[in-house]
């Protein structure tokens, strides 16, 4: 995954230091995603709190889902607080954050 995480930065930075274009949300959720899938859970975090726009739902649950991936009960719960603020209908991080618990004993 490494060189893929390394390929997909690349990608990200260029759209702005060499395309003039601002990255979007979705690309910033896309990024939370490859690093979190990689395992680079300290680098999602770090890149969602230096997002230039707010974060949504979504963004939060791609971290959680990375967290219960890599069993990490304190990233997942900072996720899933994030979540029940934006979004409290959705069961979804209630589940993920369970199976999170579950898995770390």
């Amino acid at each position: 995954h490494a060189g893929l995480v390394e390929e997909g930065c690349h990608y990200f930075v260029s759209m702005s230091q060499d395309h003039a274009m601002a990255p979007t949300l979705e690309h910033y959720n896309c990024m939370i995603d490859l690093l979190g899938r990689a395992g680079q859970l300290d680098e999602a975090v770090y890149l969602i709190e230096k997002m230039p726009c707010d974060t949504t739902a979504m963004t939060w649950m791609t971290l959680l889902s990375a967290c219960r991936m890599h069993f990490d009960v304190e990233r997942g719960k900072l996720a899933a607080e994030h979540i029940f603020d934006l979004d409290l209908d959705d069961a979804v991080p209630y589940v993920l954050l369970s199976n999170i618990y579950a898995a770390a004993g």
